[in-house]
């Protein structure tokens, strides 16, 4: 009689684990809006929820360091007219978060490292090009200042955010609503979901559909996918009989998946979190109780389970904190930002080790907070994967750096690269006078502009100082 064989895997015995009381954040109104996206970002500085706001979409901003009760004064973002849908902190400069709203645009705000006087409303700047809500905001991994946005007009815009320019849109490869998009690891292709029940792979550059599975879940309810590090697919979804799914796709043969795993009847959507450097997949479904998670390998069946958090509480939402965010001295493999309907409580996914070292098989080199690209090299076709750091001696997030954003001279003779617009009266030709007149008084402008910025950068020197001083 052959004996069974455990499989063999370092990340068997990961266990959840929450946060003591004294480490959550308490006090927080998070939105009751519906619509499923994860209400919560988080970066190795700071942890933004979107919350209830009276006249507007709001959401907060706390150092992560600023556990406990939250002050029912304390500042928000404000700035949007109508109800936040989904924020997103930039890979690339941890004091840079974007936002999407009802009211069709997205704002990218510089977060300053101290905690502001009152509400933040004034945004580096405001993209308008969605005709409706958007509702789903995903920054390239690689590539600097390079947003993508999905809307409620079938139409994904990728923009350039240190121009305020549109890079690409894509207005005509999608029938209905947009789910849900992700970038491969090198940001080199996008997967969608969508409520046509249909998961593409799109080549972003080429405006163009690479591969696509018609219904890779039966069920009616929407879906979810996100690529793994070998740019494999993973989906969340449910079957005819209201089961939820997570299946493995090839996306070189998406007859037939590689892996399909059939969980329990809820109707809570499954949010996938992937990680790729240990290859683990975290599913959170909203108004779950539980994470489960799951191993993804070369071997069969491919899918391995592990396990299942559970606590009492549901979740509203979840922050996945990046990998360089983790404390590597307890064998931190997951952060998650479990948000309650006041509050937001961290859970530590941890890997059982005896030793105190570093562990270099559960940290190899992740991606660090330098871009690859610029947003100009990527557009004209360039590729490159992110640049890694290692995690050996901790990491200590960089000082606050500014974006600045140069919007392109209006009297720059090349075409937009973004949608055609009709032709309108602005679009002219204004005479040799004319052009000089206005170049002399943008020139004079931007001095102005750039002794102000001159002057707010002294002063928010000043005020560091005098915080850390107090300190």
């Amino acid at each position: 009689m052959s004996r069974r064989v455990v499989r063999q895997s370092k990340f068997r015995h990961v266990f959840g684990q929450a946060a003591k009381a004294d480490q959550t954040y308490e006090d927080i109104r998070v939105s009751k809006v519906t619509w499923d996206s994860s209400f919560c970002a988080v970066n190795p500085k700071f942890l933004a929820i979107i919350v209830e706001a009276g006249g507007g979409g709001a959401f907060i901003v706390l150092p992560l360091a600023k556990t406990g009760r939250v002050d029912k004064n304390y500042p928000l973002v404000t700035g949007h007219t109508a109800p936040v849908l989904d924020i997103d902190w930039c890979p690339h400069n941890d004091n840079v978060i974007a936002s999407a709203s009802d009211d069709t645009t997205i704002m990218v705000w510089q977060i300053p490292d101290y905690t502001p006087v009152r509400n933040i409303t004034e945004p580096i700047i405001t993209l308008e090009g969605h005709s409706k809500r958007v509702g789903v905001l995903s920054w390239h991994p690689t590539a600097r200042n390079v947003l993508l946005s999905a809307g409620g007009d079938n139409v994904i815009i990728i923009w350039n955010v240190g121009t305020g320019e549109v890079l690409l849109s894509l207005d005509d490869l999608h029938p209905d609503i947009i789910h849900s998009v992700c970038w491969n690891s090198n940001g080199s292709l996008l997967a969608t979901t969508c409520k046509d029940k249909t998961l593409r792979i799109i080549d972003p550059r080429k405006s163009q559909v690479v591969a696509e599975r018609a219904r890779p879940h039966e069920g009616a309810r929407p879906l979810r996918a996100v690529f793994t590090a070998d740019g494999k697919l993973l989906s969340t979804g449910f079957s005819r009989m209201s089961e939820r799914q997570l299946a493995l796709w090839d996306p070189n043969n998406f007859e037939e998946p590689v892996a399909l795993q059939e969980m329990d009847t809820s109707n809570g959507v499954l949010l996938p979190f992937y990680d790729p450097d240990s290859s683990i997949v975290y599913l959170c479904g909203k108004g779950d109780s539980s994470i489960r998670y799951f191993e993804i390998t070369d071997e069969p069946p491919f899918v391995h389970y592990l396990n299942t958090f559970s606590s009492k509480e549901p979740q509203r939402g979840m922050g996945f904190m990046p990998k360089r965010g983790l404390d590597v001295s307890k064998c931190e493999i997951a952060r998650f930002y479990k948000l309650h309907e006041r509050k937001c409580e961290p859970i530590i996914m941890t890997v059982p080790r005896k030793s105190d070292l570093f562990q270099d098989d559960l940290y190899p080199d992740t991606p660090g907070p330098e871009a690859a690209l610029e947003a100009d090299e990527w557009l004209s076709g360039q590729d490159a994967e992110p640049v890694l750091i290692s995690l050996r001696d901790g990491y200590v997030p960089p000082k606050h750096r500014e974006l600045r954003v140069t919007k392109r001279n209006i009297l720059d003779a090349r075409p937009p690269s973004g949608p055609r617009r009709s032709q309108s009266a602005s679009d002219t030709p204004l005479s040799q006078h004319t052009l000089e007149t206005l170049l002399e008084e943008i020139k004079t402008l931007r001095e102005r502009v750039q002794a102000q910025e001159q002057r707010i950068t002294a002063l928010e020197n000043m005020l560091c100082e005098l915080v850390d001083g107090t300190d």
